[in-house]
């Protein structure tokens, strides 16, 4: 897992990581360029990626992805 913070700068990003004990690597985006170059639209934007870096999906908003259907679906795509 991985978070990628769009347009802020990094004392803003810092507070909110340790406010909120993120564990996972942090990745800014102070001009948006990744944002734009993966044509995100919202937050969160979840990209699910082969072993072999081809997107396999991508969702926008909160998932249920620990739910029973949310691993069936991540299995699925995963196994493709």
């Amino acid at each position: 897992m991985l978070a990628v913070d769009i347009e802020e700068d990094r004392q803003t990003v810092a507070a909110w990581v340790a406010r909120n004990r993120l564990s996972v690597p942090v990745v800014l985006d102070p001009d948006g360029a990744v944002t734009r170059g993966w044509q995100v639209s919202g937050t969160p934007t979840v990209f699910v990626l082969g072993r072999d870096g081809r997107l396999l999906g991508k969702a926008v908003g909160t998932r249920p992805w620990t739910s029973p259907a949310g691993r069936g679906l991540l299995e699925a795509l995963l196994a493709s």
